[in-house]
């Protein structure tokens, strides 16, 4: 086994790097996304643009003018004081979130670079499924040098990421799990790039992309879980990028969505790079496509009137094949832009899988916008209705909201799986309540010691009425990005997962990180230039109601290094808390307490980790380590089951580094052997609550 890099915990590097990833992270997880010019090229003013040649926005906000400021004619909700805010959305539901919080023991991981998930004492952890176990009954065993596309499509797929667990019985459930991306040089040996990677090798990758549903049942009397092997399994299925799916809602049957082999433009062949997702009101999936623009070639030889929303999504119009490209339209044609220019508008979307139903026909919902989707967390306004939060994972990219228009039924699963084709789709814009002036990209905090202020959701869009001079409803939709631009959303610091807080109905955003921001760009919602690390957005809508357009704000964690003075845990003790960098997917536990996973704590030369901080009490911001992955992995999931006992965590990439291969292994894990994207359970010895 070759040595990892010398590695050295902290203290944080000095000088400014884009991120933590390997270059081969970067290449296969994204297509070099930070490598190449940012897409979004729009002369969206910064908020902190908009102040500087005003009076103070603390000002504007006593005399009521922020709404002529930052968002027209409609008046934003005051952000005087996010602390009130948040005392109102806490006791809006829950007695005992006006007390002191619900608080967490463990003993904190320490920064390693170790090639083991590592726990807290006390805790326990297995692996419940891996890349390659069978899903599909009668599917073969894995076998590294021995691989098939036909074995795939029924195996368990590659790079897991988003997971959710839904109960069968006390001790049976299902498991759903994305397939984000494939790494040829890890999967294959020998694998020297697109250009000469035999046709099987290509098949075999498509078919590890999508996302898998097994039946799984509980290890003994633990809190552990492991796939069920025997018997019907009658759930278990594989989604890859070949799976029939059909396009729901406005977009529909569009031009920009028709080819040759669908003139209709409402029916697809797959879906790519699903990064994270959510779980409907009446238990259904949803799962994001994120990074897909990195799997097409020839976008120089589309039509002109095509190249800016290509250019726009990520998508070179200069370059005929991209550097690192996997070439899969040396197997199938579709993925070759000049002949099939419209085919990279089929990918992009949010998709609905019904779990429970073997025979469902996967729903890209195209009322939920087309960008680069991290997640699709959902839950209902108060009168009822549908709302779905979605993050746009680019740096200098927009957060929206989607609400439906009609409400969500008890009971009714063909009504509620409508729900997603009809509403409006807003997108966000931010203003702070500090004076520019002191918003200079330090970090600093400003006199009212918050990075806080007050926001509007902006509707793009209404079921067939578009609200964007100049496009049509499907327009919108299709390319969301372009319409954003127009009505001058916040650019933001790669919004990822979006969740809600069960407890307090507060939204939290990460923010994974931009190191392209510069001084003159911060903004209060994104206040630190160079922003390698990341923050946590806390957002309060009005009257605590997720079908409101207007909200306040606070950022209460900027990652880092604690002796970074830029660093912020909402004001807690700095020298008690956790290292922490690139915040990405996030979840909660039954008690409202705020769960992270990392992606690219390498910045921290550290692996990654998932991180419990409360957001309640005299313990707010207190930030520690839950656990660790393996070397070269990335923390994704996570899950913590509604009774608390486990905690599902996807291992993402283990051993993905920078001159790694089959032959030159940097990890071992899960089982001594070639390293295996896999995910585990954790759980307490003695049956506690996790985090208790």
């Amino acid at each position: 086994m070759a040595k990892p890099p010398s590695k050295r915990l902290l203290p944080l590097l000095s000088a400014p790097r884009t991120g933590g990833r390997s270059a081969m992270t970067c290449q296969y997880r994204c297509g070099n996304a930070c490598s190449h010019p940012v897409p979004n090229t729009s002369d969206n003013p910064y908020f902190g643009d908009l102040v500087a040649a005003e009076v103070s926005r603390r000002g504007m906000l006593r005399t009521g003018a922020i709404g002529a400021l930052a968002i027209g004619a409609t008046m934003a909700v005051p952000a005087s004081a996010a602390t009130a805010a948040r005392t109102q959305a806490s006791t809006a539901g829950g007695s005992r979130w006006a007390g002191p919080g619900a608080r967490l023991r463990f003993t904190p991981i320490a920064p390693n670079s170790e090639d083991a998930v590592k726990v807290p004492p006390g805790y326990q952890s297995s692996v419940v499924v891996r890349w390659g176990d069978p899903v599909v009954p009668g599917a073969p065993a894995f076998s590294f040098d021995g691989q098939t596309a036909a074995a795939q499509e029924r195996q368990f797929g590659y790079n897991c990421d988003y997971v959710m667990f839904l109960p069968l019985t006390r001790d049976r459930g299902l498991l759903w799990v994305n397939h984000e991306y494939t790494n040829e040089e890890l999967m294959f040996r020998g694998y020297k790039g697109g250009d000469t990677a035999t046709e099987e090798q290509i098949k075999i990758a498509l078919a590890a992309h999508g996302g898998s549903i097994v039946e799984i049942e509980r290890a003994g009397h633990t809190g552990g879980w492991k796939l069920v092997t025997k018997g019907r399994r009658r759930y278990n299925r594989r989604i890859t990028a070949s799976t029939k799916m059909a396009f729901t809602g406005p977009a529909a049957g569009h031009a920009l969505l028709r080819t040759a082999a669908d003139p209709t433009g409402r029916s697809v062949k797959g879906m790519l790079n699903n990064c994270s997702g959510g779980i409907t009101p009446w238990d259904t999936i949803l799962t994001g496509e994120e990074n897909f623009n990195q799997y097409f070639v020839n976008a120089n030889g589309v039509p002109e009137a095509d190249k800016p929303a290509l250019e726009r999504y990520g998508i070179s119009t200069t370059t005929a094949i991209p550097s690192g490209s996997r070439r899969w339209d040396r197997v199938e044609e579709r993925f070759d832009l000049t002949k099939h220019p419209h085919e990279a508008n089929r990918f992009g979307w949010v998709v609905e899988i019904d779990p429970y139903d073997p025979e469902f026909v996967p729903r890209k919902r195209t009322h939920l916008g087309r960008f680069k989707h991290e997640a699709a967390n959902s839950s209902l306004s108060r009168d009822g209705r549908a709302v779905v939060y979605l993050g746009d994972d680019e740096r200098f990219d927009y957060i929206y909201k989607f609400v439906s228009a009609e409400r969500y039924k008890k009971g009714s699963h063909r009504h509620n799986l409508s729900l997603l084709d009809d509403g409006t789709l807003y997108v966000a814009k931010f203003t702070g309540d500090s004076p520019a002036a002191e918003i200079d990209g330090s970090g600093k905090l400003p006199s009212d010691k918050e990075f806080d202020g007050a926001g509007e959701w902006i509707p793009l869009v209404r079921g067939n009425k578009s609200f964007v001079p100049g496009f049509s409803a499907a327009e919108v939709l299709i390319n969301t990005r372009l319409a954003a631009d127009k009505v001058g959303a916040t650019k933001m610091d790669r919004p990822e997962d979006i969740e809600r807080n069960p407890k307090t109905g507060a939204i939290y955003v990460a923010l994974t990180n931009n190191a392209n921001r510069t001084a003159a760009q911060a903004d209060e919602a994104n206040p630190r230039a160079s922003n390698k690390h990341g923050h946590v957005l806390e957002i309060v809508e009005r009257h605590n109601d997720a079908g409101a357009t207007k909200f306040s704000w606070s950022i209460p964690l900027v990652c880092g290094d604690p002796a970074d003075p830029s660093t912020y845990f909402a004001g807690f003790d700095k020298s008690k808390v956790s290292p922490i960098t690139s915040p990405d997917n996030l979840a909660f536990d039954s008690d409202g307490n705020l769960w992270i996973a990392t992606d690219s704590s390498r910045a921290l030369i550290a692996n990654d980790g998932l991180y419990a901080m409360p957001l309640e009490g005299s313990e707010r911001g207190y930030l520690r380590a839950f656990l660790t992955v393996p070397f070269g992995g990335e923390t994704c999931g996570p899950l913590i089951t509604k009774d608390q006992k486990t905690v599902f965590v996807a291992v993402q990439h283990p051993g993905e580094a920078t001159g790694a291969s089959p032959d030159n292994r940097f990890s071992r894990w899960p089982d001594g052997d070639q390293p295996r994207p896999s995910v585990v359970s954790v759980w307490h010895t003695k049956g506690k609550d996790i985090g208790a």
